[in-house]
């Protein structure tokens, strides 16, 4: 594990944000999602206090990484504001009380009535996506009397070295208009003509989980150059230049281990390379805004399972299944994502097998780790899977009608639920049996 003041062993138990995290499990059930309050509050002023060092600057919370009422309620004390994706998003930001002139809303595809909801609430921008959403939202701000601030998503063609599921500015991607393509030119021009939407500047997110700092700087380069055409063009200067997130993080020991102090250098590369573009191409200095969600929340969270069958297939694998799956967190199953785990309640003991720690779910490629070095797991350990708070959470779902696990945050030895458990009730909650469908008493 990337161990931390947060992060650690004592007794030989395994100890997250001051809470032994076996009696976490006993409290509170498995599987249990566990988050690190001081490690996220510690990345928010990173990221802001980096960037406070240079011209104006702007950190939003990415959503999609973990989204609850909860979190947004933290950020927000951070100094955040935050990018959603959804209207379910929104009113989640919103209902928490964060001011939506702090959103941004994104989205390859949003619906009407999610523009809708984007307008009447006054976002501070809607990133548009497709050529046609601008007349849509255009349509949308007109038929509600307001003015819109808009980004345009630009995709540069930089490809990041990750997952080709989560690369999101190589040539063929859903996201953006293509540069090269002139896309974006036109998309630029098109908002210019609309009567309500009123252009601040460009956005653009090349991937996730990435570690070397130089396809961001490669990316920004291409739109500091786009900024400029913009400006010889159509006269108008960018206020706002959007380079997304998508920061790496520790997953496993192929990862690099960076200190919550080394994402800083991420943001000053940045930083640095727009001060000096700027300087160059004699650029008004837009406001630089970035929105890192992964590397604020993934390695504060800890998901905790209790171990039950132990199978040994002789000669070819032995599988250590848990009472989660692939329902808590689906990455493996989507792209053979991999982690790193530990058994919370024998923290000393030595790892001594390689094993498989495999899900409840009926499907053979639930699974959560492959080939993992544990000590001899038994049943009803207390296993440990590390950085889990970005993504899981969040694409959960009730496959097998399995319910949602909690979440709890940990802070100073006080855990408090930011998600409440589901019940079987809630499982069932929304389902209609048709009346011709109901049982007749005889």
């Amino acid at each position: 594990m990337n161990q931390r003041e947060t992060l650690c062993v004592k007794d030989d138990h395994l100890v997250i944000g001051g809470c032994d995290a076996v009696s976490l499990a006993a409290e509170f059930g498995t599987p249990l999602y566990v988050m690190d309050e001081a490690f996220i509050r510690g990345m928010c002023r990173i990221y802001r206090e980096s960037l406070a060092e240079y011209g104006p600057y702007r950190v939003l919370y990415a959503s999609k990484a973990f989204c609850c009422k909860g979190i947004y309620r933290i950020v927000e004390e951070e100094g955040l504001g935050a990018d959603v994706v959804s209207g379910g998003e929104l009113y989640t930001a919103l209902s928490a009380g964060m001011p939506a002139d702090s959103i941004y809303f994104h989205g390859n595809n949003k619906t009407v009535e999610e523009l809708e909801m984007a307008v009447e609430n006054g976002v501070h921008a809607v990133v548009l996506d497709c050529l046609d959403e601008i007349g849509l939202l255009d349509h949308v701000a007109d038929s509600l009397d307001k003015e819109v601030g808009v980004l345009v998503r630009v995709n540069p063609g930089v490809e990041a070295h990750t997952h080709h599921y989560i690369q999101t500015a190589k040539p063929d991607s859903k996201f953006g208009f293509n540069l090269a393509a002139g896309l974006a030119e036109e998309a630029v021009g098109a908002v210019l003509k609309t009567q309500h939407l009123r252009l601040l500047g460009l956005h653009a997110h090349i991937g996730s989980q990435i570690f070397d700092k130089k396809p961001f700087v490669l990316a920004l380069h291409k739109l500091t150059d786009f900024m400029k055409e913009i400006r010889e063009k159509f006269g108008v200067d960018c206020e706002e230049l959007n380079l997304g997130g998508g920061f790496g993080i520790w997953y496993s020991e192929e990862d690099r281990k960076i200190p919550a102090s080394g994402y800083a250098e991420y943001t000053r590369a940045l930083a640095e390379a727009l001060d000096e573009d700027v300087r160059e191409k004699k650029l008004k200095r837009p406001v630089l805004v970035i929105e890192p969600g992964r590397s604020i929340v993934g390695e504060a969270g800890v998901t905790l399972y209790t171990v039950g069958a132990v199978k040994e297939i002789p000669g070819i694998r032995k599988y250590v299944s848990v009472d989660g799956g692939m329902f808590d967190n689906p990455r493996f199953a989507l792209y053979q994502a991999k982690y790193s785990a530990a058994l919370a309640n024998r923290m000393n003991d030595k790892a001594e097998e390689t094993v498989t720690i495999a899900g409840k779910c009926c499907e053979s490629g639930d699974m959560l780790a492959v080939d993992v070095r544990l000590p001899k797991a038994e049943r009803g350990d207390t296993l440990a899977v590390f950085s889990t708070g970005a993504y899981n959470y969040s694409m959960a779902s009730n496959y097998n009608r399995n319910a949602v696990p909690p979440v709890v945050l940990v802070c100073d030895g006080r855990a408090d639920l930011l998600v409440k458990p589901q019940s079987y009730e809630d499982l069932v909650r929304n389902d209609v049996i048709p009346a011709r469908l109901q049982k007749v008493k005889r």
